[in-house]
């Protein structure tokens, strides 16, 4: 399961990075820096999280899985607002809104798929 994670990981991460360089010849008005930056940042935060499920599976507790996709859910989360504060306030002139969506959209896509991958794992 973990291969297929971290494989299914990157297929989304090159996706939406092929995505983000389509949008950058297609509508510059994007911040395609900051997009990439936040496609970075949740592809990284999904394989930890993932790894942090795991070590929760591990205890053998009917709990942990719970536990241990809300405490990862809940560092994505805490993640993401905190990179669009830093991004917010870095280009307080100059925000692109439409980009700042796409970044909880990222977000969104992560979420999902890990979701759904997780809820695989524990039903194995």
């Amino acid at each position: 399961m973990r291969r297929k994670f971290i494989i299914l990981t990157l297929i989304i991460f090159t996706l939406l990075s092929a995505v983000f360089i389509a949008m950058h010849f297609y509508a510059p008005a994007y911040q395609v820096i900051a997009l990439e930056a936040g496609n970075v940042i949740m592809a990284i935060l999904s394989i930890s999280a993932y790894l942090m499920v795991q070590k929760q599976m591990d205890n053998n507790n009917p709990q942990a899985f719970v536990r241990g996709v809300s405490g990862a859910s809940f560092l994505k989360l805490m993640v993401c607002m905190v990179s669009i504060l830093v991004y917010v306030l870095l280009n307080r002139a100059h925000i692109h809104k439409p980009s700042v969506l796409i970044m909880f959209g990222i977000y969104a896509v992560y979420t999902i798929m890990e979701t759904i991958l997780l809820s695989k794992l524990v039903r194995s």
